[in-house]
């Protein structure tokens, strides 16, 4: 898509709205048009998610393949009622203990919102988003307001209004700068047209929390593989996302042996002319020898690494570097999340050491 709109960029501050500019905003979703707007995942692209034409455009703004479905935004549990066949008594427990949060749950959906929206499915996916720009904009814009992550297809989601400028400026309407999100990982999607709950994408919502919760979730077993055939019931889990221009490999192993794999790639590839980057974290980053050397944060504050992830991705994209080499995160808690996402970043490719 050609950039040929010119895209007005607007600050407002979360802890005292300007709900004129706000206003603004929703009339411009209310005509069709494209806002990109903060939440505490990361930053999203809204439209309509009632208006077939204004979710079309979304997919052309971003290059997103179109059966790749969009997650509708509300601000009430009485607008999940409007747009959906059927809500167990599970999602009830999950929207009263998480919501308004970081969790996208997936039902029947209903004639309200078209199949321009959903990426040709009969379900849809919902959530309701915490920060109080997106709740009040979603109102403003009539209640229903669709938005992926506000990039260009298969790029780092944004966690900045700049990065939304770096990629989408020219191409959508406004972007509102709300500052810096809370989280930095798209919210954690559960499916509930399923027999038994499916985790179809993990985030800040852990498989645990949910069991805790409401009893037995399973995981999706696509959720860990290189590729599918399977057309996509989520954002994110078919085509290659989250992903720098560099080529990102993740090492896995004991930490010594994975600095000492880090360093001896990295040396090959500089003394063949190449430019390296590594994702290390506050424990490591001394041990690293050439290369340019990121921190991503400490290993036990895993909110760190995860607001951190996308920003650190884009920021190689600007050094241009030709590889990168990233340390592995697992953890108990949204470790998972996070080796999603950069394995989706790096093609799933992983060198154990």
């Amino acid at each position: 898509m050609e950039k040929t709109i010119q895209t007005k960029m607007i600050t407002i501050d979360p802890q005292s709205m300007d709900l004129a500019a706000i206003k603004t905003a929703g009339d411009i979703m209310k005509a069709g048009g494209l806002v990109a707007f903060p939440t505490e995942t990361v930053y999203g692209l809204g439209a309509d998610a009632t208006n077939a034409k204004a979710s079309e455009k979304i997919y052309a703004a971003k290059g997103r393949p179109s059966d790749n479905p969009l997650i509708v935004h509300i601000s009430n549990i009485e607008a999940l009622e409007g747009i959906v066949e059927d809500i167990p008594k599970e999602a009830y427990v999950l929207a009263e203990k998480f919501w308004p949060g970081p969790l996208t749950m997936i039902f029947q959906k209903n004639d309200k919102i078209p199949y321009e929206t959903t990426g040709g499915m009969d379900t849809v996916a919902v959530r309701m988003p915490s920060d109080p720009i997106a709740r009040a904009l979603i109102d403003a814009a009539g209640g229903y307001v669709a938005a992926p992550s506000a990039n260009t297809s298969g790029r780092p989601s944004p966690t900045t209004a700049a990065h939304v400028s770096e990629d989408l400026s020219g191409r959508i309407d406004m972007i509102i700068d709300g500052g810096a999100v809370m989280i930095g990982l798209e919210s954690t999607i559960i499916d509930f047209t399923e027999e038994i709950p499916v985790v179809l994408r993990p985030g800040y919502i852990t498989l645990e929390m949910l069991r805790e919760a409401i009893g037995e979730v399973r995981i999706d077993p696509g959720l860990i593989s290189a590729d599918s055939k399977q057309k996509p019931k989520a954002p994110g889990m078919k085509y290659r996302h989250y992903a720098p221009k560099a080529d990102l490999k993740v090492v896995e192993g004991e930490t010594g042996a994975v600095i000492d794999e880090i360093n001896r790639r990295t040396a090959e590839l500089t003394a063949a002319g190449k430019k390296v980057g590594v994702i290390a974290t506050e424990e490591t980053k001394q041990a690293y020898i050439g290369g340019i050397v990121i921190s991503i944060g400490a290993r036990d504050d895993e909110e760190a690494i995860a607001r951190h992830l996308y920003a650190i991705l884009r920021e190689f994209d600007n050094l241009e570097v030709d590889a990168i080499f990233s340390e592995s995160f697992v953890s108990e808690k949204i470790g998972q999340a996070i080796m999603n996402r950069l394995l989706k970043a790096a093609g799933h490719q992983i060198l154990e050491v």
